[in-house]
Parts: structure tokens; C-alpha cells; sequence
């Protein structure tokens, strides 16, 4: 037998219901549990403890045979296609004092999207198994790969809306003896038959086409300096520059980056060794690859925003339309790679601005601590993923390294653990960190009065609309 979860029972009952926990009376129709079984598939996972009522109060399973047996099936019978999951039976004592089973469900977080038999989809949010409405059903589908908006037919399309000069160009680029046209035609399903109508997919357009704003009209990126560490509105409005870049895929890669190499600033000293050392505010491996990833991994179907990089005195943000793509998480961005745009990830990876799939976010943490400078930040906002690097010195911010040496105390790794995820996620809950780190609420909750005691972390603002902060 092996270990669902390092929870007691007694956490199970007193916890809160919450992203990836949640309780199950052992009467539940088998249906009905069909809807948070999806909806943990269908985001990041989770457990559903079977025999505790919704008030917490233990009545097992010992008593419902039949029913479950049934709830077992469930993510065959009633999941569409099915969900794998994990069970395991744990002794309990019940509110009537007598000895008796809970049933745990363990939910795998899933690469596919799943419905019920209905075909009804849902996505776990907070506490609650929301229902999706299509246009969230069809993002579901992008994010997760299962459909690749990139090659939808672009409608109106076809290809006469293609640059047949540029096709060339970059035939030539990577070896490709044909015509331009037969590459087009030939290669990577660039045209898409609909209604006996050939129509251009969008990767084409983005990567190919003569105007791809025409189609795609917030498929740009715009860049905007404000004076000052944040954005003002109104009369007090700091913006100093707003510069938008349009054109195709390699056309935004190439002027955004030439335009914002002008703006990093750099510092020139005497080095020791006598001589002078110009160094740039920011390692240019480290705004590049916010840049391009936000290019080639952005969510295209999201028609209403643009990228949009935003540069302050102390920081950079890049805004990316489309929440993490797949089942990459702000805990697993550094590790976990999964393209959005297959097709325009690899079209980059041939011009050199996509080094080598999957490393990326790794380096750029590697970078930017060489340099001295303190952890990037992911945040997801709705619809929107951020990615903040920041020029403020690290000081002594290098968990279990340099930190320990200048504060005095060393760090566990669930310590260690828990100061990354607040750092990918300044305002993520006790809730969120329990259930990212698979220990109970009581357990974090020590660990946070733990490095607050050391002097790692301290609360600014509520429970509710606070955040954390690491000490420098």
C-alpha cells in the first residue's frame, strides 16, 4: 500500500476545501462525483477524501458497499476520455466511535481534456468545480495542447495572403530545395481545408503572411517606459514612451529586441585589476528570453490584448496574453517545458532566438542569480501571465546558500520549498502552499512562523489581500 497523502484524517475533517483537496460523503451518486474528479483532471490534480460529510464529520464508507463499488467506476463509466486516478482505503474511527474506512481518490493531473457523459467540462477553482462555457472550453483546449490554435484556418484567408518572397528567404535559410510554394503547400499543414475551402492556418499567417494584423489585429507587441518604479493613471501618467511593433513573427522578434537592447542602461567601474567594466543593468540573455518566449508561447486565440512589455527604474515586465500552457505551473516553470505554438517555437529555434527547448526559464533563474540580481517572478492574472526581472542587488536571497550565511539560520527544504513558491507567487494562500507542497495547512502554517522567526519572511497587509515579502 502506498501514501496518498502525508494528511491525517483529522487534518482531512478540519482543513478547508480548497484547490486540490476535497471531501465526499460515501452517499454521493456516482454522477455527480463524475464533476469534481474532471474538474481536478482538468487543472492541477487532487484529492477527494470519500466517508467525510462537507461539515468534516467522519461517517466512512463501511457502510455503503454497493455505492462504492460504483464511485470506483466512476473515472471509466462516466469520465470522458477517462481519468487516471489512484485509490487508497485508510482505517478510521467514525462519529459514531466505531472502526471504519475512508476511501482516497487521488486525481492525476491530466495533459488531455476530460468531460462527463454529458459532455460537460469542468475546471476546479478554488473550492468550487466550475462549469465551462465553450469559449473556455476551446482555451482549455489550446492551453493544454490538446488543439493547437495554430493550426486553425484563419477565415477569409488563402494563399494569396502569403509572402512568397519571405517563404523563399527562409527556404533558403534552412535548406529547403523546392519552390516556396510547394513548401507552403506541402509542409506542416499551412493551408487547411474547411467547407472545400482552402484557407491558410494561423501559424502560417503569423509566420508567412503579408499582413498579419489584418487577421490578426492585436498580434503585436508593444513596449511602454514608465518614469518611476510603478504605473500612475490621470494626471500623474508616467509614461515617457509607448512604441508598439507589428509584422510577422520574426519581424517582432527582431525589432522588439533591437529597440529594447537601446533602452537597458549599463554601468561602467574601475574593475581590481585596474581596468574599466561596462556591465548592462540586466544579463541580455535574461530580457531576451522573457521577450521571445512571450512571442512564441502567447495565446493567439486571446484576440483582445497584445504583449506588452513595461520597463520602470527598477524592473521589467513583460504581460503575455493566455494563462501557463499544458501542465506547466508556477512551481514547475523552471523544469516542465510545453510549447503553446509548436510550430512557431520551432520556426524560432531555426533563426537562434529559441536556444534549446525546455531550458529557457532555467537559465534565465541561473542568469540573473549570476548577476547578482534577485529571483524572476511568475505571476498568472486572469487571462494573463507576467514575468518580472528585476535590477535590485540580491542580497543574500539565494535560498539554503547565501541566505542562511546572512541571516544566521539554515534553512529545511520544505522551508526552502515554500520561500520559491512565494516567490513565484507573492500573493499565494496558506491553502495554495499546502496543497503545492501535499502537507496539511497546520503544516505550513509552522513553517511560516518557522521563517519568520529566522527572519526570512514577513506579512505586509491581511490574510485576504496581503502579501508576502522576503527579506533582502
Amino acid at each position: 500500500m502506498f501514501e496518498l497523502t502525508k494528511m491525517t484524517i483529522e487534518e482531512m475533517c478540519h482543513t478547508t476545501e480548497r484547490q486540490m483537496f476535497d471531501r465526499k460523503s460515501a452517499k454521493i451518486d456516482a454522477k455527480a462525483l463524475s464533476t469534481p474528479i474532471i474538474a481536478f483532471a482538468n487543472a492541477d490534480g487532487g484529492l477527494i477524501a470519500v466517508g467525510i460529510e462537507d461539515d468534516g464529520t467522519v461517517t466512512g464508507i463501511d457502510d455503503y458497499t454497493s455505492n462504492i463499488n460504483e464511485l470506483l467506476r466512476v473515472p471509466f463509466d462516466y469520465c470522458r476520455p477517462t481519468v487516471q486516478v489512484f485509490t487508497e482505503t485508510v482505517d478510521c474511527i467514525d462519529c459514531c466511535g466505531d472502526k471504519n474506512h475512508i476511501l482516497l481518490i487521488k486525481v492525476c493531473q491530466s495533459s488531455e481534456l476530460h468531460a462527463n457523459y454529458k459532455d460537460e467540462v469542468f475546471y476546479r477553482v478554488g473550492d468550487k468545480s466550475k462549469k465551462m462555457s465553450f469559449e473556455e472550453r476551446m482555451q482549455l483546449l489550446y492551453a493544454k495542447g490538446a488543439r493547437y490554435f495554430e493550426d486553425e484556418p484563419v477565415a477569409d484567408s488563402s494563399i494569396d495572403d502569403i509572402d512568397m518572397d519571405f517563404v523563399a528567404k527562409h527556404c533558403k535559410k534552412i535548406g529547403y530545395t523546392r519552390s516556396a510554394e510547394e513548401y507552403i503547400c506541402q509542409n506542416k499543414d499551412y493551408i487547411v481545408r474547411k467547407n472545400n475551402r482552402e484557407e491558410m492556418s494561423g501559424a502560417a499567417i503569423l509566420l508567412f503572411g503579408k499582413n498579419p494584423q489584418r487577421f490578426f489585429q492585436r498580434a503585436r507587441v508593444r513596449f511602454i517606459k514608465y518614469e518611476g518604479t510603478e504605473a500612475k493613471v490621470g494626471a500623474e501618467m508616467n509614461v515617457v514612451k509607448d512604441i508598439p511593433f507589428e509584422g510577422r513573427i520574426l519581424d517582432l522578434v527582431e525589432k522588439t529586441l533591437d529597440f529594447v537592447k537601446g533602452q537597458i542602461k549599463e554601468r561602467t567601474y574601475l574593475g581590481e585589476d585596474g581596468r574599466f567594466t561596462t556591465v548592462p543593468e540586466y544579463p541580455e540573455f535574461a530580457w531576451k528570453e522573457l521577450i521571445v518566449n512571450a512571442i512564441a508561447h502567447r495565446d493567439y486565440s486571446i484576440k483582445g490584448t497584445d504583449i506588452q512589455i513595461k520597463m520602470f527604474d527598477d524592473h521589467i515586465t513583460v504581460e503575455s496574453p493566455g494563462t501557463l500552457p499544458g501542465i506547466v505551473r508556477l512551481s514547475n516553470i523552471r523544469q516542465v517545458h510545453f510549447s503553446r505554438n509548436p510550430k512557431i517555437a520551432e520556426f524560432l529555434h531555426e533563426y537562434d532566438y529559441v536556444k534549446e527547448f525546455g531550458e529557457g526559464v532555467d537559465r534565465l533563474f541561473l542568469e540573473m542569480k549570476k548577476a547578482g540580481l534577485t529571483t524572476p517572478v511568475y505571476e498568472v492574472n486572469s487571462f494573463m501571465l507576467n514575468a518580472t526581472i528585476s535590477n535590485i542587488k540580491n542580497v543574500g536571497e539565494n535560498v539554503g546558500e547565501n541566505v542562511g550565511e546572512n541571516v544566521g539560520e539554515k534553512l529545511n527544504k520544505r522551508e526552502e520549498s515554500i520561500l520559491e513558491l512565494i516567490r513565484a507567487n507573492p500573493h499565494i494562500t496558506i491553502e495554495q502552499l499546502s496543497a503545492l507542497s501535499n502537507v496539511s495547512t497546520r503544516t505550513i502554517e509552522r513553517n511560516i512562523r518557522s521563517l519568520k522567526k529566522k527572519k526570512y519572511l514577513e506579512r505586509n497587509g491581511s490574510d485576504v489581500r496581503g502579501e508576502w515579502i522576503i527579506k533582502k
